[in-house]
């Protein structure tokens, strides 16, 4: 099999695998920097060695160059969608247990040292550390000024 065809082989088969497996567009500019190493191969025969230093110097050049015109992702946070929340497991002071915060199991944390949330209890997440949601019971933030939060 001539090299020009198993260039334009891998070419395809790279633009396929983008779209079962979406890598922000990375396979599609190595398969399409192998259909350019198909035509250079063609016009330029030389050694399969060299074929592949071009095809990865182009896709390395043209993955540098197309991340510019990307979107960059969101840095915001998605804690600040909603801020009620309910205690899964009993929260102890100084330690870590559960909450149901968007209908998923987090690990939570008081924000108050010294305050024990018990089962069931409503929680507010007043923010985050790492994974780890710092929250605080509901029933607590009556007459708390110091417990700040952008949606109270």
């Amino acid at each position: 099999m001539s090299p020009v065809y198993l260039w334009i082989v891998a070419g395809t088969i790279l633009c396929l695998v983008e779209v079962i497996f979406p890598v922000d567009f990375v396979a599609v500019v190595m398969g399409l920097s192998a259909v350019a190493t198909a035509g250079v191969a063609l016009l330029v025969p030389g050694s399969f060695a060299l074929q592949s230093l071009f095809w990865l110097g182009l896709s390395v050049l043209s993955i540098i160059l197309l991340r510019r015109f990307l979107p960059r992702p969101s840095r915001k946070s998605i804690l600040q969608d909603a801020v009620e929340g309910q205690c899964l497991t009993a929260i102890l002071p100084g330690e870590t247990g559960r909450v149901l915060y968007e209908g998923n199991s987090w690990r939570a944390e008081c924000q108050d040292p010294d305050v024990a949330i018990a089962v069931n209890e409503k929680v507010y997440v007043v923010g985050r550390s790492g994974n780890t949601l710092l929250v605080y019971p509901a029933n607590a933030l009556q007459g708390r000024s110091d417990i700040q939060h952008p949606n109270f």
